[in-house]
Parts: structure tokens; C-alpha cells; sequence
């Protein structure tokens, strides 16, 4: 990969891995971007075109045996045995033409199916090298459908879309090329065919663009609201708001049934079956007129009719062929949109990527979030190595946001963050964030196993690795009361667990992973006055040699801190430790009188 391109991601594979360079290219457009990622199965399109070749010259095979069929009946004396011959021409023609049907289907679909493929890796890559700036303004819900719905609306664009476009093309030129055989005029009828449909057609699309992309957008619509009531299922149940969930879905609905119908109602008008019928009955016309004047035979008349009526299959196969196409196009385009939008962080993979002693310095650092008022302005202070310090202030002072600065969640506005004298910015991503651990009060858990999630940060860990750390953070005896202990399967985002539980399993995680910079974001929150006193312990055992941040309001991990910082409106107002706090800072006194 470029420079250029591996500064635009917080996240990069191994080189082998990567999204070729060719592909991220050709980013620009959606139709040059599915045909960069096609080319690389040219193989496979070779054989669907040969297979639709292949099955359209077969096809026109019958009715032009058919009507020498009928030329030899009507011969004095029929030359009867001619019809054997005949029938055996069909039947081996036809059964070669399955047989080449059959390998221009395969070769779509496999297409089609390594293009989904391919496609949820580049996204999915993608999603996770973008930083959270960007992800906390990208509604869940929507890219969700974007990566299910719209990728796969790109393996419908190859087979069946493509895949009858190409097979249907080959039905419309098959006429032209074997009418003249009977008579040089008798072109007149398919080629004038040719030239309105393709006119008819390109109307059609351009139609049907904005109209299939408002079809995406409505579905994205429908999705993300949808995702927003289930994620948040107790919020709505909690409040007794489920009429009004079911009111907005269903308006959602109405949205995209209202802009489906619209679609079906360009599609209904597709004047390209008009144009079939006028020019079937001006093409049999014309062969009789031909006949009248002896130009050709009966059978020329049957053999040529038959020609135009293959004209039906790439009629009524468009109708709903190109809209297929219209439709992963515009797929396509919502998944490059969120693709192609940058993020501010990199991985600096080159950077600075040293064993942490774990010395902390904010250097007049101000941060606000994309289109909000400053939340953090002028913070300076410093931590040496191994020290705790307590962030303490009302809701809103700026607390999580300071926290999440430290391993570039966020990247300042203005000023530096500095771990051991180098800007977080200059640091290896991976190399800062492996070091650096963060438990929040609204803990993740994965739907895997207790043992899985201990581990998360260190996969692979031994068993007795995985229960020290569980007994540090006070949470084997719990575990070990499930019936399969460590190997207890979680429900989604742990939710057969208490709040305390889930904290203890993060500590646990935060443990395993031994980092030298410690985050404790109210992480104590919701665990019971019952083992409050133990987890205060392991957390006091931990803190040891590691520098250590505590945002909480809890007194008790407050007064063994050795420095307190208070929050105000996003500004340091006071410092110090809890007895100075208490005597000269209101700001800090008022925390505890609420």
C-alpha cells in the first residue's frame, strides 16, 4: 500500500491481507470500483459470455430447423426422411445449449458470490480502521443495512442481473444475424428493434437511477430505527413507548413501500414491450409481403417468425434484469459512501512503539466534538509514572472525554497529549492502545464465553492465566457458580449478568492484558456494597507501578488517589489532594453536597 492510502486508517491488515491497491483506486465511482473487483474473476466472465453466446446461437438453431421441417413436408413428394435428421439436430443442439446455459449460470454466480465476499471484507476492514469520531455519528442501524442488504444487493447485480443482460443481449442480436439467410430486407424489422430499444432502455435507467437509490436510502431508513428499538428494548418497554415504535415503523414502511411502488411504476412503463409486438407483427408482415412476391418460402416466413420471437426472452428479462443492475449500482454507491469517508486518526504504523514506563503530560490541550461547543479547554497537568490520580466534576465536565484523549479514542484540537515525553499522535496506534487500558461503566461483552472475553485483549491465554486475573478482579467465585464455569455462553453484550458481574469481567480483561496506563472510567459504578470493599482492593493491588486515572464519584477510591483533578465546564478548577480540595475548592465541596 501507498502512504497516502495507509494514513486514512486507524487499522491495517498484514500486507497479504490488504484490499489490493487497484481496488481502493478505483473507489471513485461505484461502476469502476465493481469492475475492479470483477476483473480480478475475468476467468469466470469469459464463460458466462461464452456460455450466453453460445446458448443464443443454439437457441436460433430451432427455429430455423423447424422451418426446413416444414420446407421438407411441403416438397412433392415430403422428403420425409429428412425429419429424423432434423430432430436429432434439436436434440443434440439443445442438450449442448443446457449444458452451456448451465456454465454461464455457474460462472455468475460464483461471481456474484466472491464479489460479496470480497466486498464485506473491504467494508467491513474498512468500518474497523475508522475512528470513533466517525463511528459515533454513523447510525448503526444504517450501516447495517448497507453491509448485509446493499452488499448483497451486488451479487444480485451479477447473477441473476448481469447474467441476463448478457444472455438476453446475445437473443437480440441472434435475429439480425440469422435473418439474412432468407432475405437481406428481413433485417429491417430486428435492427430497427435494436436501435429503439437501446434508446428506450437508456431512458429507462436514467429514470430508474435516483429512484433505486431512494429505494436504499428508504430501506437504510427502516433498518436504523429498527436497530435503535431493539438495541434499546428495555428503553422502550421501561417507558411502555412500544405503540409509538410500531407508529414510526410503520411510517418507515410506508416510505419504502410508497418508493418500491414508484419503482414499479417506471417499471410497468417499459416501452421496450411495446416495441416487441410492433415489431414481431411488422417483421411476419414483412416476410409475407416477401412471400407474395416469391422472394422466399413458407418455411423462410415460420423460420424467421421463430428468429423474432426470441426477441421476447431479452424483452421481458430486462423489465426486470436492469433494474437488478440499477439497483446494486446504487447499493454500491451507499457502501463507497461509507467507505470513502475519512477518518482523522492513522495507525502510524512507523511510529514510536517502545515498552510505556508510563509517565502522563496534557499540554494546554483543548477538544470539542464535530459541530459541538468546546468540551475540554486549556487542560494541562502531568502524572508521573506509577501515580494514581482521581478526575472528579459534575456531569458533563469533560471527565470520559479526557479519558478517551489519552489512547487517541480522539485526537485533540490543539495542544498534546505525551505518553513518556512523545505525543500520542507520533505513537504506533497499536503499539499505544495494547498498553492502555480503559473499563467504562457501560461495559461490552461479546456472545462467546466467559473465558473468551476475559481473554479479548490477549487471545490465546492460558486457562491459569485467564482465572488469575478473574481472581484479581474478584470474579472466579461467581464464574465458577455457572454450571459450565469459564465456559459459560453470554447472551449478547452480556446481558445474562449483573452490572456488577459485567464490571468484574472487564476488570479481569483489563488485568489479563497488564497495561502500564490504567483507565478506570466510574467502572465501580454498579457493583453491590457487598463486594465493593474487595473490588476496591484488587483495583488498589492493580494501580500498583501503573499509572492510573479513576473518574469517579466514589469517596472511597477517591481519598487513596494521589492527586485529585477537578472538572468544570470542561476546564481544570482545582487540584490538589482531598483534605486541600475540601478546604479551598467549592467546585469540588459541591460534588459531594449533591
Amino acid at each position: 500500500m501507498t502512504e497516502a492510502l495507509m494514513k486514512s486508517s486507524e487499522f491495517t491488515l498484514p500486507e497479504e491481507k490488504q484490499v489490493p491497491e487497484k481496488i481502493q483506486k478505483a473507489r471513485t465511482a461505484p461502476i469502476r470500483w465493481i469492475a475492479a473487483h470483477a476483473v480480478r474473476y475475468w476467468y469466470l466472465g469469459v464463460g458466462m459470455l461464452a456460455g450466453a453466446v453460445g446458448n443464443a446461437a443454439l437457441a436460433a438453431v430451432v427455429p430455423v430447423i423447424i422451418g426446413r421441417s416444414l420446407d421438407a413436408l411441403l416438397q412433392d413428394p415430403p422428403a420425409v426422411e429428412r425429419l429424423g435428421r432434423y430432430a436429432l439436430m434439436i436434440l443434440v443442439t439443445q442438450f449442448i445449449r443446457g449444458l452451456l446455459q448451465f456454465g454461464r449460470n455457474f460462472s455468475a454466480e460464483l461471481t456474484g458470490q466472491r464479489m460479496e465476499r470480497d466486498i464485506r471484507h473491504e467494508l467491513y476492514t474498512s468500518m474497523l480502521g475508522k475512528s470513533m469520531t466517525y463511528h459515533s455519528l454513523q447510525p448503526v442501524g444504517d450501516v447495517m443495512a448497507r453491509a448485509t442488504n446493499d452488499v448483497r444487493e451486488i451479487n444480485f447485480m451479477f447473477s441473476p442481473g448481469l447474467n441476463l443482460v448478457v444472455g438476453s443481449a446475445n437473443f437480440i442480436l441472434v435475429p439480425l444475424l440469422f435473418s439474412l439467410q432468407y432475405h437481406p430486407a428481413l433485417v429491417i424489422a430486428p435492427l430497427s428493434f435494436l436501435v429503439l430499444y437501446i434508446l428506450s432502455l437508456w431512458q429507462y435507467l436514467y429514470e430508474l437511477r435516483p429512484i433505486s437509490d431512494a429505494v436504499r436510502k428508504a430501506f437504510g431508513t427502516l433498518n436504523t430505527r429498527l436497530a435503535e428499538a431493539v438495541d434499546g428494548i428495555e428503553t422502550v418497554k421501561g417507558m411502555a413507548n412500544e405503540r409509538d415504535e410500531v407508529d414510526r415503523f410503520a411510517e418507515n414502511a410506508r416510505d419504502f413501500r410508497d418508493r418500491r411502488v414508484h419503482q414499479g411504476d417506471v417499471e410497468a412503463r417499459f416501452i421496450p414491450l411495446l416495441l416487441m409486438g410492433v415489431a414481431q407483427a411488422a417483421g411476419l408482415a414483412h416476410a409475407i409481403y416477401l412471400f407474395q412476391i416469391g422472394s422466399i418460402n413458407v418455411g423462410d416466413i415460420v423460420g424467421y417468425f421463430g428468429l423474432l420471437l426470441l426477441l421476447r426472452f431479452p424483452t421481458f428479462v430486462s423489465l426486470f434484469a436492469y433494474s437488478q443492475v440499477s439497483l446494486g449500482v446504487a447499493g454500491a454507491r451507499r457502501i463507497l459512501e461509507l467507505i470513502n469517508k475519512e477518518t482523522e486518526l492513522d495507525q502510524n504504523v512507523e511510529g514510536y512503539d517502545k515498552k510505556m514506563e508510563g509517565e502522563l503530560v496534557f499540554r494546554e490541550v483543548d477538544f470539542a466534538y464535530p459541530e459541538d461547543e468546546e468540551s475540554l479547554t486549556g487542560i494541562d497537568f502531568k502524572v508521573h509514572p506509577g501515580e494514581t490520580v482521581a478526575i472528579v466534576g459534575q456531569t458533563g465536565s469533560g471527565k470520559t472525554t479526557l479519558a478517551k484523549l489519552v489512547n487517541r479514542t480522539y485526537d485533540v484540537n490543539s495542544g498534546q497529549v505525551l505518553i513518556d515525553g512523545v505525543d500520542v499522535r507520533n505513537w504506533n496506534l497499536e503499539a499505544l492502545r495494547r498498553q492502555i487500558s480503559i473499563i467504562e461503566q457501560d461495559i461490552f461483552l461479546f456472545s462467546d464465553t466467559i473465558a473468551e472475553n476475559i481473554a479479548f485483549g490477549r487471545p490465546g491465554a492460558a486457562q491459569e492465566e485467564i482465572e488469575r486475573a478473574a481472581k484479581s478482579a474478584q470474579a472466579h467465585e461467581f464464574i465458577m457458580s455457572f454450571k459450565n464455569g469459564y465456559q459459560t455462553e453470554l447472551g449478547e453484550r452480556g446481558v445474562t449478568l449483573s452490572g456488577g458481574q459485567r464490571q468484574r469481567l472487564a476488570l479481569a480483561r483489563a488485568f489479563l492484558t497488564d497495561p502500564q496506563v490504567l483507565i478506570l472510567d466510574d467502572s465501580t459504578s454498579s457493583i453491590d456494597s457487598e463486594t465493593e470493599d474487595e473490588i476496591q482492593r484488587a483495583i488498589f493491588a492493580a494501580a500498583k507501578g501503573r499509572t492510573t486515572l479513576i473518574i469517579t464519584h466514589r469517596l472511597s477510591q477517591i481519598r487513596w488517589a494521589d492527586h485529585i483533578i477537578v472538572l468544570r465546564r470542561g476546564k481544570i478548577a482545582a487540584s490538589g489532594s482531598h483534605d486541600d480540595l475540601m478546604e479551598t475548592s467549592q467546585a469540588y465541596r459541591r460534588i459531594f453536597s449533591e
